[in-house]
């Protein structure tokens, strides 16, 4: 790979061989389609080839800035060779071996290294792991109605939590992700998440809170029928939505009052992306359970869910379980991931390349007032939200065609999720592409 235009472009420009996408990649798209599941929502015709730290190349040789890191997967970066050599070794010494039904000295290791980074104070935790995280979502819901004997859970509007029964029934950040597939699970409640009252911001903190006490459980159903409430600490694929200050901490207020858990979701938000191990340190809230997955294992397939250990403790062996979950490969990726975060200070360049992309990004709002009508995020976790998502698509297609690599969410906001080796150059080079894309739309 040490000839390859990857290699010798990192903190460079992207560069484009051909008008995109290339013939390759027309080829292949053409050929995709008639094999693949049509419900693949496939954003735009991007064929990767080969990757390495924040930049991407296709078939056809064309050189990306890679800002959407497969869905904020891509944690350490594409191809680590940390990453790689743990992966290389793991699968000399053992493939699979079943943690469901045997002992499984790797997950074991895995369990313990995820237990150290939990945000549960002093309280003993354990730890089950998944392939992903819609499979960590399910199982955190079987936990807390099992630890609590409720079966009433709360979600909120704008929510994304997978795409599996359970997960989907969490599900509220759009309607189309439910047609047809009813009857769900029931006994899913949704609130309004923070942000959902944007006249009256100074407010908005309380909403949620109001909405609960107010509407939910004096209509809808007893508090005390609530197992957990699922939270995302900042809102991913619906339009990653940074709640205001206090209101985590307000709605935690309102679990305890009742004997609610407190579940953390945090695939999209955890593993080092918003400058926190978990996004939900930024609030001081400590939650009962924590879901991970997407950043856990930089590409492979590893979920979990981190719990108090009295939670955990409730049930029984074949209660739940996973054939594939933590198997070795995955867990020794999760290792490396863990090691690389701490070791070459992932956390701290997530908030410091975090805060130079936004303050590049701001300028937006004054050049195009009216179209670009927010810029927010932490760390990482960055959104511009556009005024609908007609503009929103138009400028993520725009990007694309010059060579970052950033994807929708919401309505009309774009993400940008990079690995969290991005470099400065790099950060300066996407904002500088990203302007040139609205620059155009807006000007059309």
């Amino acid at each position: 790979m040490s000839n390859s235009p990857v290699t010798q472009a990192e903190g460079a420009v992207p560069q484009l061989k051909t008008a995109l996408p290339g013939p390759l990649a027309q080829a292949h798209v053409e050929s995709d389609t008639q094999i693949t599941s049509p419900s693949l929502p496939r954003a735009y015709p991007m064929v990767p080839s080969r990757g390495r730290g924040a930049v991407l190349e296709d078939i056809d040789g064309n050189v990306f800035l890679d800002c959407n890191a497969g869905i904020a997967v891509n944690s350490t970066g594409h191809s680590h060779p940390r990453v790689v050599a743990a992966i290389k070794n793991q699968a000399e010494e053992l493939l699979h071996y079943s943690a469901s039904d045997f002992y499984l000295p790797i997950y074991a290791q895995m369990c313990q290294a995820l237990a150290k980074t939990a945000p549960m104070g002093d309280s003993r935790v354990r730890v089950f792991l998944s392939n992903s995280g819609a499979e960590a979502v399910d199982g955190a819901l079987k936990l807390v109605r099992h630890a609590t004997g409720r079966s009433g859970v709360i979600s909120f509007f704008g929510a994304f939590h997978g795409r599996s029964y359970g997960a989907l029934s969490l599900t509220a950040s759009k309607a189309k992700y439910h047609a047809k597939f009813g009857p769900l699970v029931p006994n899913v409640y949704h609130a309004p998440y923070a942000g959902h009252r944007l006249d009256d911001p100074e407010n908005d903190r309380w909403y949620t809170v109001e909405y609960l006490e107010e509407v939910l459980f004096r209509y809808q159903v007893d508090p005390h029928e609530i197992a957990a409430v699922f939270v995302e600490p900042i809102q991913g694929e619906g339009g990653y939505i940074v709640p205001p200050a206090g209101w985590m901490a307000a709605l935690h207020k309102v679990c305890r009052k009742y004997g609610i858990l407190l579940v953390a979701d945090e695939v999209q938000s955890g593993a080092g992306r918003t400058g926190r191990m978990w996004a939900i340190e930024h609030t001081g809230v400590e939650p009962d359970v924590l879901i991970t997955a997407k950043g856990l294992a930089s590409g492979l397939p590893l979920g979990g869910f981190i719990a108090r250990a009295e939670l955990m403790e409730s049930w029984a062996a074949g209660d739940h379980g996973s054939t594939y979950g933590g198997s070795p490969i995955p867990c020794a990726a999760g290792l490396a991931t863990l090691d690389i975060i701490d070791d070459e200070n992932l956390l701290d360049n997530a908030t410091v390349q975090g805060e130079r992309f936004r303050a590049g990004l701001m300028s937006l709002l004054q050049r195009h007032p009216g179209v670009v009508t927010d810029v927010r995020g932490v760390g990482l976790m960055i959104g511009v939200e556009f005024r609908d998502g007609a503009v929103s698509e138009k400028v993520q297609a725009a990007c694309f065609h010059k060579g970052l690599l950033v994807l929708e969410a919401g309505e009309n906001v774009i993400r940008m999720s990079p690995p969290l080796v991005i470099t400065s150059a790099q950060v300066d080079t996407a904002v500088a592409l990203f302007s040139e894309a609205v620059d155009e739309v807006a000007n059309v």
